[in-house]
């Protein structure tokens, strides 16, 4: 689930540590001895969906120190109050030079697995798909994702790159719903269009288009809509739809809903590391 070896993933580690230790841990360096070895849990203070302790072993080796690591649970395990997630044994600075970089990656990501579980709990049981989206942290969107599939998203595209989406301003600037499908057909791969009006679907569909984004739609226009579409085209709806109202939405029977929340309004969890010393 978490590809460590993915140079997003690398580069963003690589980063993080450089950020936060730059030219050395200058409090540890000056309080706590060289030689002296600790022992350290990192710990969830709340119930919360995890996502992101891959990331521990790559963070220790990007540092170069040797540490006895090990990895208790997994990305995508929902976990209690309580529950030990690693333990790492090494040199009391080197866990101190590493605790704030894999604390921050720890809570963002499980907290952004934790809102995504929660919007794919709202839609069991119905078969709509929740998406994320490209609403992510500028430089972290690989690891985002990541923590959004640990949680039971689907990824959509990951970038302006992988997949064509042609939106109101796509439109426009070509000239037209029939226009922009057209220039799209050299694409191989997927193409989705967004229709804001009934004309603009009913062209979309004359047009041959296979996927429909409905944006910014009540859930009974949104039922209404997909009643009409009657599977002519997959449909996707979007815009203005969080927890209070996902599931009103998924049952109007669209195949998927994106929603941008889960990734650029998550809260960080709550998780500690416990540091001791060992003789």
């Amino acid at each position: 689930m978490f590809d460590v070896e993915q140079p997003d993933v690398l580069d963003a580690v690589a980063r993080a540590l450089a950020e936060d230790i730059g030219s050395g841990d200058i409090t540890s360096q000056l309080t706590v001895s060289p030689d002296q070895v600790a022992s350290g849990s990192f710990i969830a203070k709340q119930s919360l969906v995890l996502a992101g302790v891959e990331l521990l072993p790559l963070i220790y080796k990007t540092h170069g120190s040797a540490v006895n690591l090990q990895l208790l649970q997994a990305s995508g395990a929902q976990l209690e109050k309580g529950t030990v997630i690693a333990t790492v044994k090494g040199t009391a600075r080197t866990l101190l030079e590493c605790e704030r970089v894999s604390l921050n990656f720890l809570q963002r990501l499980s907290g952004v697995a934790t809102l995504a579980r929660k919007h794919v709990a709202e839609v069991a049981c119905t078969k709509t798909k929740v998406l994320d989206t490209r609403k992510t942290t500028p430089g972290l969107r690989r690891l985002e994702k990541m923590a959004a599939a640990a949680g039971g998203v689907t990824n959509h595209r990951f970038g302006l790159f992988d997949a064509v989406l042609i939106k109101n301003n796509h439109i426009s600037a070509a000239g037209g719903v029939r226009q922009a499908l057209e220039k799209a057909r050299a694409f191989d791969g997927p193409v989705e269009i967004e229709v804001r009006t009934r004309a603009e679907l009913d062209e979309a569909l004359a047009c041959g288009a296979t996927r429909l984004l409905l944006d910014n739609l009540t859930p009974a226009d949104a039922a209404e809509w997909v009643r009409y579409i009657n599977g002519r085209a997959s449909t996707e709806l979007s815009g203005n739809i969080n927890l209070s109202n996902i599931r009103d939405y998924a049952q109007a029977g669209a195949d998927f809903i994106s929603c941008g929340a889960i990734t650029h309004s998550a809260t960080a969890v709550d998780i500690s590391f416990r540091l001791e010393l060992n003789p």
